[in-house]
């Protein structure tokens, strides 16, 4: 790990036209941090063709839901980014109704309230609700119980992997888990040695502030509660399949190539793709890149694969 400032000259060129849209997050002061969460939950939505959009409150349950022109019976909880206190489940419409569309499964996008306003385990209390919400529905929503996979990006990656987590020690099935450049680990971000590199879209000093809000306390304590932090986690025996993605330029690299290592030495069946010249999130920020679109539609090809190879066997004639 170098301790350099990143350069434009470490970058995919591909990518340059589309790091003038990158904002600039100063999360340290509290009062940017309110305006920029609150501000964040404005996000408009977006409406893919061939896909049907819903908004549904039920209860606390807040999701969005894509259905497919032709549903195959399997769905996914997806839950967003935005390092525990930003982001909303409106700024992956596009993201999440071409997924519905391109698998052809129901895919769920889960509103979860956000720190420091709401620290654990509001999130995370959240995303079980939600799935839950899914396995109460299935049978209006057409879907399989046994054909639900979790997945997210960022914070939403790190929340899934604990949801999964979770799931798992309630005795729940889990088809697979679908992690892109998950934020796994409080412990990156107790590493003062990595706020020099100033990565991309997402420093260690936002993600300091981001455990921070999230934990009530500093990251890098000696006991955080169970599924907090999901790449503290130690015995991952019987999980399910997963994929993960990361950047080599990002600052999750090290500690998402730590959970992959981890999930394939427990026994679980492990696909990963690391993609060169990168920074964090490119692939929504970027997303029309030949770059990004390259990611998902492998990202895609897998969890179709997944869902398709958990379905029930057709009756014998």
């Amino acid at each position: 790990m170098t301790d350099a400032p990143m350069t434009i000259d470490e970058i995919d060129p591909s990518l340059h036209p589309r790091l003038r849209g990158v904002p600039a997050l100063n999360l340290e002061n509290a009062f940017m941090l309110s305006v920029i969460g609150r501000a964040s939950r404005l996000q408009p939505g977006a409406k893919v063709d061939g896909v049907e959009r819903r908004v549904v409150r039920d209860g606390s349950v807040r999701v969005r839901v894509f259905t497919p022109a032709d549903p195959n019976g399997s769905a996914l909880l997806w839950i967003h980014g935005g390092g525990l206190v930003l982001g909303s489940a409106a700024g992956d419409d596009r993201f999440c109704g071409e997924t519905a569309r391109e698998v052809g499964a129901v895919v769920v996008s889960v509103e979860y309230r956000l720190a420091p306003r709401h620290p654990f385990p509001a999130a995370i209390d959240d995303v079980r609700d939600a799935f839950a919400w899914v396995q109460a529905h299935a049978g209006e929503l057409g879907i399989d119980i046994g054909r639900i996979a979790v997945g997210g990006a960022s914070a939403g990656g790190g929340l899934a992997a604990a949801l999964v987590q979770r799931l798992h020690d309630e005795g729940e099935t889990v088809a697979a888990q679908w992690l892109f450049c998950p934020m796994l680990d409080d412990r990156t971000a107790a590493d003062r040695s990595r706020d020099a590199r100033a990565h991309l879209v997402w420093s260690n000093r936002s993600n300091l502030v981001g455990w921070r809000s999230y934990l009530g306390v500093e990251p890098g304590a000696s006991e955080v509660p169970a599924y907090a932090v999901p790449g503290r986690r130690t015995d991952l025996a019987g999980l399910p399949p997963a994929w993960l993605t990361w950047t080599d330029l990002e600052l999750f690299a090290d500690e998402d190539r730590a959970y992959a290592q981890a999930l394939a030495d427990a026994g679980v069946d492990v696909s990963f793709e690391v993609v060169a010249a990168a920074p964090h999130g490119f692939e929504v920020w970027a997303w029309q890149t030949e770059l990004a679109q390259r990611l998902v539609v492998g990202a895609r090809a897998w969890l179709s694969q997944q869902l398709v190879a958990g379905a029930p066997l057709p009756p014998v004639e």
